[in-house]
């Protein structure tokens, strides 16, 4: 089953393109790794897909529900931003508590899986305190506790390792590794082009809001000279360089910059 389709998705700011006719097909269970320069739409692709950002035209359908269905989509994503939307007068607790209620989840087996998932974080010592007074790292393992929760069928991970110390990252890399083993779907942004090598299935190069290679990384690797040994960052560089540079992406409805 496909879990991700997209046809001819567009948004436009003012005169700015920030995702211009992109058209995607992702098996389920897979790990699409999307890399892109600053400003090149990856942000922007997401939050369509994560119905946070509505598109100026095109479609687009997740697990078979389109982007249109809020109520019907929300249920099998699961979105980690770069900047998670957490509240810092609640603690690690009481912030999973309130998205296990706003989600109606039973109590007992959502208390068991967010203890194991802590456990797995190495979030026991923070758990109770105040997340104003988490550092970025343990605000991001939070988030990522947070958007498990439901048990979905497709994560929207952007930037995820940021802010992670090794330990943390290597942990969280595993984790994605796994959940995509059990059939997760994964969509993962990262500029740290050595995880999206690693972990991708897919890669994605988008540049200026249009998708411009796709394809496993070896395949992506494939494209060099003859010969030569390529890393998917020679692959990426390559691509992209006749490109023009898209380092100021248009601003999102949030006032945030796209990247």
């Amino acid at each position: 089953m496909v879990a991700i389709e997209t046809h001819d998705l567009t948004k436009q700011y003012g005169t700015v393109l920030a995702v211009d006719d992109l058209s995607l097909s992702i098996p389920e269970g897979v790990v699409y790794g999307v890399l892109g320069p600053n400003g090149a739409g990856k942000t922007t692709m997401m939050r369509m897909l994560t119905t946070l950002t509505k598109p100026t035209s095109g479609s687009a359908r997740v697990m078979g529900d389109p982007i249109t269905d809020r109520l019907a989509l929300v249920e099998h994503i699961g979105y980690l931003p770069e900047e998670p939307p957490l509240f810092d007068e609640l603690s690690g607790h009481e912030q999973l508590d309130y998205i296990r209620g706003l989600r109606d989840l039973p109590l007992e087996p959502t208390q068991e899986r967010i203890e194991s998932l802590v456990d797995a974080l190495d979030l026991e010592d923070y758990i109770d305190r105040r997340i104003a007074t988490y550092s970025k790292g343990t605000r991001q393992k939070l988030a990522f506790v947070q958007i498990l929760l439901h048990g979905p069928d497709v994560l929207f991970l952007d930037e995820p390792t940021e802010g992670l110390d090794p330990r943390a990252a290597r942990t969280l890399r595993t984790m994605i590794d796994d959940l995509a083993d059990e059939g997760t779907t994964i969509i993962l942004s990262s500029h740290i082009l050595p995880i999206v090598e690693e972990h991708a299935d897919i890669v994605g190069v988008i540049s200026n809001g249009q998708l411009v290679a796709e394809g496993a990384p070896s395949e992506l690797q494939r494209r060099a000279e003859t010969g030569k040994k390529r890393s998917l960052e020679d692959v990426f560089l390559e691509v992209t360089q006749e490109l023009p540079d898209a380092t100021q992406g248009p601003e999102d409805e949030s006032g945030n910059h796209d990247e």
